[in-house]
């Protein structure tokens, strides 16, 4: 029985959805800074796989890493949380 190693996950929100079949998401951390002690927004961008075109802007998504799909797309949407409103 072959082992797969855990995927990494990651919560965001769509930030686009304009090309077929790719998503755009984007993860906000509060990080404390180091010297200063205030905490900052650092955002990092992923574009994920979403095979149905399922998502538009603003949803709250599940994303899971996987094998690289594209020059910059090595990521898939695994569910949709929560709809924009």
């Amino acid at each position: 029985m072959e082992k797969r190693n855990l995927r990494k996950e990651r919560i965001g929100v769509v930030t686009s959805n304009k090309m077929q079949k790719s998503i755009v998401v984007s993860e906000t951390k509060k990080i404390k800074h180091p010297k200063y002690g205030k905490f900052v927004l650092k955002t990092k961008k992923y574009v994920a796989h979403d095979e149905e075109n399922t998502c538009n802007e603003g949803d709250t998504v599940r994303i899971m890493e996987t094998r690289p799909l594209s020059k910059n797309k090595c990521w898939r949407l695994v569910d949709v949380i929560e709809r924009a409103k």
